[in-house]
C-alpha cells in the first residue's frame, strides 16, 4: 500500500471523523479531495505534487524551537499544519509548475503555534522557494508586531547550524547572499511601504488592522513575481467592518463554492453555528493544537470566568474559540449587582466620615448629566461609592420624556441636584465637592481632561490636587474589569443609589483587538455618567487598596457622631 502524503492524510482523517473539526475545515478538506479528482482530468490546470509538498514539510525538521519547553528540539509539524503548508506549496500549475495558491487566509485561536509556523514559512521564502532576489516581509500595522515572526525566524536560524551557514542574520534584516534574497519586518508606521517587490508577505494578526493599507500595499507589490504568496494569519476579532472580516467572509464563499478562486486557500478553525461554546468537546474545532501548545486546564479556567463576566465571555469566544463577535457587550449582570447591593445593605454610611476618598468627576456637556463619585478604599478589600449627579433644572422635564426615568423623584430623594437654568453650572459641582471635603478627606480630584481645563484650574485654586484620567482603552480597561470583579465578589458598596443602578444597567463595554475594555452606551438616552465617575475614581483608588480601616478610624480622635 502506497504511503499517503501528510496533506491528504489530514483531509481524509477529518472527513472520516477521526479528527474532530468544524464545518469550514471540513469544507477545506473536501475541496482538497475534490481537486485531487479534478486534477486527473485534462481540463483542470492544476495538480498536487506530493513529493514537493513533503519536501517543504521536511524542511521544518532542519529548524529548531527557540524557546519554551521545546527549546532546542527540531520542529515536528502537527498534521493540521501539514495540511495548510502542504496544500499551499504542493498544489502547482501543470504546465508551468508554478505555485497555484497566491493568497492564504488562516484563522485559528490563540496559542496554536502561529508564530513558529509562520517563521518557518518565512525562512522557506528566503532560502528554498526557488526565487532569485526573493523579498520576504513579515508585516503588521506596528513595528513591534511585525517583528514577532521576524524575530522568531532569527532565533530559529541561529539555533539551526545547517541553515545558519547559508543565511546572514542582522538586527533588522536577514539575507541569503547566494540568491541575493532578504527577509525583513515591515510596518505601516515605518514609512517604507513603497517601492517593494514582494515574493512573500506574511501578515500577522490581520484582525488588528484597522485599515486595508498594509494588505493592499503587499498585494499590489507582488505584480512582478511569477509565484508570489501573501499568507494572512489571524485570530478572530471584534471589527466586523475591517479587511480581516472581509477576507473571512470571502474565504467562506470560496470554501462553500459560491465564489470560484483557484488561487485562494482558506483554513478557518472555529466552532460551528449551533455548537455549545462551553462544551469542552467543541474546543478542539478552534484549537487544533489542543493539549499540545494549548492547555486544556487554562481554557477551562477562562471558560469559568467567561460564564460569570460578560466582557470576559466575548474575549473567550473571540480569542480562544476563534469566533467573530461584536465589539459591544453588556457589562454588568444586574442580578449580580442586586446581590451585591443586598449583601452590603446594613453598612452605615456615617462610618465613612473623616475617611480618605478619591473624587471621580465625569463632566458632561453643559446640557447633560454630570456626576461626581467619592470612592473609599476599605481595609477589608471593599470599596464604597458615594455617587451624586447634577442636571440642569430647565431640562428635567424634557430629559424625563426622552430618557424615561424619574429625575424629579431622584432630585427630591437627594440622589441628584437640579442646578438653576438650562445648562450645568460647573461652579455648583465645585461647591458640592468643597462641601464634601468638610466631611471626608478628599485625596485628589480625578477627571477626564476633555472640556475640563477651566474646572481643573478652579479646583486647583481651591487647594485640590487634580489628576487627569484620559478615556482610552489602556487607561480604563483595568479599573472597568476590577469594578465588575468587585460586584461579583460583593465588595462594592453603593448604598442603594437608584441613579447609579440605572446607569449600571445602561453600560456596555467595547473591546479593542488586544482585549482591553472601555465602557460605553448603546443608545444616546442611556446615560452612564454616574458609572463613568466611579470608574474614573477607581482608576486611582484601586492603586491604594485597604486605605481605610474603619475600626481604627472610629477609635481615633478624628471621628465623632
Amino acid at each position: 500500500m502506497d504511503k499517503i502524503d501528510r496533506t491528504t492524510k489530514y483531509a481524509k482523517q477529518v472527513l472520516s471523523g477521526n479528527i474532530v473539526a468544524g464545518k469550514l475545515v471540513r469544507l477545506a478538506c473536501e475541496r482538497h479531495m475534490n481537486d485531487l479528482k479534478r486534477s486527473k482530468t485534462r481540463a483542470y490546470p492544476y495538480k498536487f505534487d506530493e513529493d514537493r509538498a513533503e519536501r517543504y514539510l521536511d524542511f521544518f525538521k532542519l529548524l529548531k524551537h527557540s524557546k519554551g519547553e521545546w527549546a532546542g528540539q527540531s520542529i515536528e509539524l502537527e498534521l493540521w499544519q501539514c495540511f495548510c503548508i502542504g496544500s499551499t506549496f504542493g498544489w502547482i500549475h501543470k504546465k508551468t509548475e508554478l505555485r497555484r495558491f497566491k493568497t492564504v487566509y488562516e484563522q485559528v485561536a490563540r496559542k496554536n503555534g502561529k508564530s513558529t509556523k509562520m517563521a518557518g514559512i518565512g525562512i522557506i521564502g528566503l532560502s528554498v522557494d526557488g526565487e532569485q532576489g526573493a523579498e520576504v516581509y513579515s508585516a503588521a500595522t506596528k513595528r513591534d508586531q511585525s517583528r514577532i515572526i521576524f524575530d522568531e525566524a532569527k532565533r530559529m536560524i541561529q539555533a539551526s547550524p545547517y541553515i545558519k551557514k547559508h543565511i546572514d542574520v542582522f538586527q533588522a534584516n536577514m539575507s541569503m547572499p547566494a540568491t541575493n534574497s532578504k527577509f525583513e519586518p515591515l510596518s505601516a508606521d515605518a514609512n517604507t511601504m513603497d517601492g517593494l517587490n514582494i515574493s512573500m508577505g506574511l501578515i500577522d494578526e490581520l484582525h488588528a488592522h484597522k485599515t486595508r493599507e498594509v494588505y493592499d500595499v503587499l498585494e499590489t507589490a507582488t505584480g512582478a513575481r511569477k509565484q508570489p504568496l501573501i499568507w494572512n494569519v489571524t485570530t478572530a476579532g471584534f471589527n466586523l467592518h475591517g479587511i480581516c472580516y472581509e477576507l473571512y467572509e470571502y474565504s467562506i464563499k470560496v470554501l462553500e463554492g459560491v465564489i470560484e478562486d483557484e488561487t485562494f486557500f482558506a483554513y478557518i478553525a472555529q466552532l460551528d453555528e449551533d455548537d455549545d461554546p462551553f462544551d469542552e468537546a467543541n474546543w478542539i474545532k478552534a484549537n487544533p493544537n489542543l493539549d499540545i501548545s494549548v492547555d486544556m486546564d487554562d481554557l477551562r479556567r477562562k471558560a469559568e470566568k467567561a460564564k460569570e463576566i460578560p466582557a470576559a465571555q466575548n474575549n473567550f469566544f473571540c480569542k480562544h474559540l476563534n469566533m467573530w463577535v461584536n465589539q459591544e457587550t453588556r457589562w454588568v449582570n444586574m442580578q449580580k449587582y442586586k446581590v451585591c447591593e443586598e449583601a452590603n445593605a446594613d453598612f452605615d454610611i456615617n462610618q465613612l466620615e473623616g475617611a480618605d476618598c478619591y473624587c471621580g468627576i465625569d463632566l458632561s456637556t453643559t446640557t447633560d448629566i454630570t456626576s461626581v463619585n467619592l470612592e473609599f478604599p476599605l481595609a477589608d478589600g471593599k470599596y464604597a461609592w458615594i455617587n451624586h449627579s447634577f442636571i440642569p433644572e430647565d431640562a428635567v422635564r424634557e430629559k424625563e420624556r426622552t430618557d424615561k426615568v424619574p429625575y424629579s423623584a431622584w432630585i427630591r430623594e437627594g440622589w441628584m441636584t437640579a442646578t438653576p437654568g438650562s445648562v450645568i453650572d460647573y461652579d455648583w459641582i465645585l461647591s458640592y465637592i468643597t462641601e464634601q471635603a468638610k466631611k471626608y478627606r478628599i485625596v485628589e480630584l480625578d477627571y477626564d481632561p476633555w472640556n475640563a481645563t477651566q474646572f481643573a484650574n478652579n479646583a486647583s485654586n481651591e487647594g485640590f490636587i487634580c489628576i487627569e484620567i484620559r478615556q482610552g482603552y489602556r487607561t480604563l480597561s483595568e479599573p472597568t474589569k476590577d469594578v465588575e470583579k468587585l460586584i461579583l465578589e460583593k465588595k462594592l458598596l453603593t448604598f442603594g443609589n437608584p441613579v447609579l443602578k440605572w446607569a449600571m444597567n445602561n453600560v456596555v463595554v467595547r473591546l479593542d483587538p488586544a482585549g482591553n475594555v472601555k465602557p460605553d452606551k448603546s443608545k444616546a438616552a442611556q446615560r452612564i455618567d454616574p458609572v463613568m465617575a466611579g470608574i474614573i475614581s477607581h482608576t486611582r483608588a484601586m492603586l491604594n487598596p485597604g486605605a481605610v480601616d474603619l475600626n481604627a478610624l472610629i477609635l481615633s480622635d478624628d471621628w465623632s457622631l
